[in-house]
Parts: C-alpha cells; sequence; structure tokens
C-alpha cells in the first residue's frame, strides 16, 4: 500500500476552534451547514478570481474573462460579481449580511446547473447571529486559496474534511449518518484497490467521504481526478448537499442523482453495474420499505426481515455488481451469526454460492454513531474463477486489537494497521500467494469449515486466540475503553427488552 502522504499545514485544527467559538448556542447539527457552505462560498470564488486573472492576462490573445464558458469548459464555477468573496467579505458587517450571503447562493445556482439544489440559503433567518456570521466569514477569509501552492496541498479539501470530522465528533451519533471516520475509509478503498476506469457505486454515500478517497487511491498511483466514474445516492436532503460540495470542492464529477432519494424504494441507478460497491449503511436500519418490495428481484438469496435492513443492503450493493465486480461495506456484528427471521439462511447462500470473500472484525470505538465494534464485509462476483485456493476459502481477519486511541472515546486505524489488513488480504487473493495463517490474526477457512460452524461469519471463531504478549495498552485508556463498551452494551440490552415486551404486548402478554 501506499502511503498516504500529506504536508502537515497545522492550521486546521485551530480553525474549526475559532470558528466553534462563534456558534454560541446553535446546535453543531445546524451550524455546520453554516460554516460549510461559506467554505464552499470561499473556494468557487478563489477558484474563479484565479481564472479570471488568467483570461484577463490573456486578453491579447482573444480570451475573454466575461464569457462563462471560458470557466465552464475547464471545470471552474461562473460566480456572477455580487457572489464573489470580495464583495461578501465588504459586507460582513453589514446587517443584511445573511441577505446577500443567500442572493450570492441562489445567482450561483443558477449560473451553474450542476449546482442546482445544493448550496444552502437561508443565512438570513432570525435564528441567525449576524454579527457572529461576520464573524465567521472574516475568519474563513484568512485562509488563502487561489495560489498554486496551497492548491497543491489540496487545503480546501482538507479543511472541509476536516471540518466535516469534527462536526460528527460533535454530533456523537447523529454524526455518523454523514461521516465515516477516515481511517475506516481508507481500510475500505485500500481492500478493494479500485483501477483507473472503473465504476464506483455508494447508494448511502453520506458526505462522499468514500468516493473522496477513492479518488485519492487513483491519484497516489499515477492517475488523475475523473479517471473513475462515481455513482451514488443519499436519502437525506441535507447530506446530499454536504456530498455535492464536498465533491465538488475536490473537482470530482459525480452522479449523485438529481435529488436525494431513499435507495430501496427510489433507486437513482437501476441500470447500473458497477465495478466496485463501498459503502457503509445505517446500522440494523428498521422500516426501510419491506411491506413495498416483498416481490422485489433484488432478494435473489432471500426476503431480508422487516425490522432490519443489513441483508436488503447485501442483496442490494450485490445487484450493482458487474460480473467481476468486488464490494466492500460496513455492517453491523450481528451480521456475522444473526439467525432471527432467515438472516441465518441468507447469509448461508451467500457463502455457498461463493460470494463471502473477506470478514474482517473491527475494533470498538471507531464510529461516531456507535461505541461497539462493527465488521467489513468484502464480497465477490468473480471468487469462483480465481485459480488459488481462495476461491473455496473465506479469509478471516481479527482487527479488534488493533487501532490508537485519539482521544478519551474514539480509536482510529495507523497507516501501519491499514497496511498490514489490506497486503493481507491483497496477498491471500493473489494467485502467487505467499500468504499464510497468523493465530490470533487471520485465517483462510475452508467452507467447509463455515459450514460446520453452522455458517457463522465472526472471525474470532476461525483465527484462534493471539499468542499471549505483554499488555501495553496504559490502565486509564483501557479502563475508558471497557467502560464505553460496557455502557453501549446495556443500551442495546435495553433496546431488546424493549422489543421482547412490545412483541409479547402484541401477542397479548401482560405483564
Amino acid at each position: 500500500m501506499a502511503k498516504e502522504k500529506k504536508a502537515e499545514l497545522g492550521f486546521e485544527a485551530k480553525l474549526f476552534n475559532a470558528a466553534d467559538k462563534l456558534r454560541n448556542n446553535m446546535d453543531a447539527a445546524e451550524y455546520k451547514h453554516v460554516v460549510l457552505g461559506l467554505i464552499f462560498l470561499k473556494y468557487v470564488s478563489d477558484s474563479f478570481e484565479s481564472k479570471y486573472n488568467e483570461l484577463v492576462a490573456g486578453k491579447s490573445e482573444g480570451m475573454d474573462p466575461e464569457d462563462p464558458d471560458e470557466y465552464l469548459s475547464e471545470n471552474v464555477f461562473w460566480v456572477p460579481e455580487k457572489a464573489r468573496w470580495k464583495f461578501i467579505s465588504s459586507n460582513a458587517r453589514s446587517s443584511e449580511i445573511g441577505k446577500v450571503i443567500d442572493e450570492a447562493m441562489i445567482e450561483i445556482e443558477r449560473n451553474n446547473k450542476s449546482l442546482k439544489g445544493t448550496l444552502p440559503k437561508d443565512y438570513a433567518r432570525p435564528s441567525l447571529d449576524q454579527v457572529k456570521l461576520g464573524e465567521v466569514i472574516d475568519l474563513i477569509g484568512t485562509i488563502s486559496l487561489s495560489d498554486s501552492s496551497n492548491k497543491s496541498k489540496d487545503i480546501l479539501g482538507r479543511v472541509y474534511e476536516y471540518f466535516l470530522g469534527q462536526f460528527a465528533s460533535a454530533e456523537g451519533k447523529k454524526g455518523g449518518q454523514f461521516y465515516t471516520p477516515n481511517s475506516v475509509v481508507r481500510l475500505l478503498v485500500e481492500m478493494l484497490s479500485p483501477e483507473t476506469g472503473s465504476r464506483i457505486y455508494d447508494p448511502c454515500c453520506g458526505s462522499g467521504g468514500m468516493f473522496v478517497q477513492s479518488e485519492k487511491f487513483i491519484e497516489a498511483r499515477g492517475g488523475r481526478i475523473g479517471d473513475i466514474s462515481i455513482y451514488g445516492q443519499e436519502s437525506n436532503p441535507t447530506t446530499w448537499r454536504l456530498a455535492k460540495m464536498n465533491l465538488a470542492i475536490r473537482g470530482i464529477d459525480s452522479n449523485l442523482g438529481d435529488t436525494n432519494a431513499d435507495t430501496f424504494l427510489n433507486d437513482k441507478h437501476p441500470d447500473l453495474k458497477a465495478d466496485y460497491v463501498i459503502a457503509n449503511p445505517p446500522f440494523n436500519m428498521k422500516e426501510w420499505g419491506r411491506p413495498r418490495l416483498m416481490d422485489d428481484p433484488r432478494w435473489k438469496y432471500g426476503l431480508p426481515p422487516e425490522n432490519n435492513a443489513n441483508f436488503a443492503w447485501v442483496q442490494h450493493f450485490i445487484s450493482h455488481l458487474n460480473t467481476k465486480g468486488l464490494a466492500g461495506f460496513v455492517l453491523a456484528n450481528g451480521s456475522l451469526s444473526s439467525k432471527t427471521s432467515g438472516e441465518g439462511d441468507i447469509r448461508m447462500r451467500l457463502i455457498t454460492e461463493g460470494l463471502v470473500d473477506c470478514i474482517v472484525s473491527m475494533p470498538a470505538q471507531l464510529f461516531y454513531s456507535t461505541g461497539i465494534p462493527a465488521c467489513l464485509w468484502f464480497i465477490s462476483r468473480d471468487k469462483l474463477k480465481r485459480s488459488n485456493d481462495s476461491r473455496n476459502h473465506i479469509l478471516f481477519i481479527d482487527a479488534r486489537n488493533m487501532g490508537e486511541m485519539i482521544d478519551r472515546t474514539h480509536r482510529r486505524f495507523s497507516d501501519e494497521d491499514v497496511a498490514k489488513i489490506a497486503e493481507t488480504y491483497h496477498s491471500w487473493k493473489t494467485e502467487s500467494s505467499e500468504y499464510i495463517d497468523v493465530q490470533g490474526f487471520c485465517k483462510s477457512a475452508k467452507i467447509e469449515e463455515v459450514a460446520q460452524n453452522d455458517y457463522i461469519l465472526t472471525p474470532g471463531r476461525y483465527v484462534g486466540l493471539v499468542e499471549e504478549e505483554e499488555d501495553d495498552e496504559p490502565y486509564e485508556e483501557r479502563m475508558n475503553r471497557l467502560t464505553s463498551e460496557l455502557s453501549e452494551l446495556f443500551k442495546e440490552s435495553d433496546k431488546l427488552k424493549e422489543e421482547i415486551l412490545k412483541n409479547l404486548k402484541a401477542l397479548g402478554f401482560e405483564h
């Protein structure tokens, strides 16, 4: 794996902390749209100004700085005069600054069809302190984005990405709806290893982080932005707009549908057959639309249960893979062993038909949406065509003890962790394989062995116990981690009790 290289800019945290102090009592979920919308406005304005100056210098050669086509032909958004940052900044102290920004957003959308319905346009609302808004504008104005050195550092995209992560952390469980932690996304992309010219699909794309990392992967290997085709969908309207802005800032052309929509009930890409599917769907999603989809052709391996969409997502992913396609996605750990309402039968069919390629169990505290651990699934449509032993085996990787704590409640995979897991997977499935089982970490198990374990896919059943090593996790970190995991388990237990009591009551049993 090529290690991701980044120039250390060192100002993202200071910038976020300064912006966060300006939000007063505004909820982080609301405030993020205020700040991210302004960052996007600064980006399109600076990009426009850079191109404008280039065209002015080329007037003698027939260039026209007032021709919108000069900009659109090079994927630079056309920005009308009163939507440019210079004008916005000059009005930052005006009591009407919110109205100025709303009108700027409207004009940018009007002049750039690809942004239609994307930009936030409620900066003039009475609940938004206009003085504080002006201070945020002044703060964002300190970021210089137009010179070539800053472009080479991908500064705007990094600021946007950093802010997304910080807002997700501030929102906790709600933050998990739009943001998958970067180290998890990197691991998925490194294991999928997308190729130039491929089609990549994420039907629950959140703010678009999977696509951004896929493009970075291609660039790191000598490719360019646009060498892969992006297809996505998102049901939440504000998150869909975040994704559109996030990808536009990166210069990534994408097809996220003409609007937000429910993937199960209104698939925006019904005919798509992708080379790669990469996703982090909502964990254990209820009320996903089963009554309206009982006879849907996607349920080739079994009808998913009404109160859990895990295997509806899995089968949706498979339905959008081409005959050589590979899918990598996050699921709740229950998907590995649950037998509720036919889930065990669906999992068995996926295994016996040679689709399940690899399972990775992950440590707790990786996600903002939950403190309990989750897992990664990898589904391959052409696994049975391989010439080595991997065609009739499943690779199990136990990564529960990997990762490093970044604060009291959150963990991430290190670069070394990502490399170790990804290289193990690629070594296992290549024909000139140098793969070997490692006790406590990885095991290539025959399908017959999985069948003997009742088609349960929990990696710990197969890899065995790690050889005893001296425990170097600090006592305080260990206690914080265990306390957090126990708290989450109690919450899940309470939810289960409520569900059981509800079902008993529905059956006529009172207590």
